[in-house]
């Protein structure tokens, strides 16, 4: 199972928010490109960033650091934030991303979801970011009456690549991951499935390794804080 250390852009600075709340705000670094430089060295799978500023607009706000950040790491990038447009889903590709996350128009529009997967083959993750079962949407600020299991199943249907899956509830508290929550999301999906969202420990780690279907989790605070070592961790992980 991959361990996927999460980068975290806002103000042009590497940050973390605790469940997704702008004013919950830990500032790890003023510089991302070598907070990424640093994880990559490690020789993890693929990096997680998100645009934040983007998620909170509704459209890319960072995509210079991103392509920054994309040209100067080997492991490939998911990216993420503000992405309500194929234009804008082609812009971070272009950028150098290796896949697009999308959340907030994947969840309220299906035809633009089948369409993105439909010109991007293989390279749509769609995020499923829900509390309790229930989407969230719009920077995590609105909750539609939409199953995180509904989204997943909509998401394998149009030919999604991969589904990222994350509780906001325990996300940034280093809590423990939502194991049962996960495990529906990902036998409801049948894709492939990122888990995120309160990891804290290399036994959460291991947890989600025994979930079928789960083929990585995002790492953030944990990582930033040394409450889990990013050596270790790829060391364990490898053998699960």
């Amino acid at each position: 199972m991959m361990v996927i250390p999460a980068v975290d852009l806002r103000g042009g600075r590497c940050i973390r928010l605790r469940q997704g709340r702008p004013e919950a705000e830990t500032v790890f670094s003023d510089d991302p490109v070598a907070v990424a430089r640093h994880w990559a060295a490690h020789g993890v799978a693929r990096l997680h960033v998100v645009d934040l500023d983007g998620a909170f607009a509704g459209t890319p706000k960072q995509v210079g650091l991103i392509k920054e950040i994309a040209k100067s790491v080997a492991s490939p990038v998911e990216a993420g934030g503000g992405l309500r447009s194929l234009e804008a889903v082609e812009t971070v590709l272009a950028a150098g991303a290796r896949w697009a996350m999308l959340g907030t128009r994947a969840a309220l529009d299906p035809q633009f979801l089948g369409e993105a997967c439909r010109r991007f083959p293989g390279r749509i993750i769609v995020a499923v970011d829900a509390s309790d079962g229930k989407v969230a949407v719009n920077g995590w600020t609105e909750r539609l009456d939409l199953a995180a299991v509904d989204l997943a199943k909509r998401a394998s249907q149009v030919g999604a690549a991969e589904i990222l899956y994350t509780d906001i509830v325990r996300d940034g508290t280093q809590s423990g991951p939502n194991l049962a929550a996960t495990e529906a999301v990902a036998r409801a999906a049948g894709l492939p499935l990122l888990a995120s969202g309160g990891v804290g420990t290399l036994e959460d780690l291991r947890r989600l390794a025994l979930i079928p279907g789960v083929i990585g989790a995002v790492v953030g605070r944990a990582l930033y804080t040394g409450a889990v070592d990013l050596k270790q961790a790829l060391a364990e992980l490898a053998r699960c």
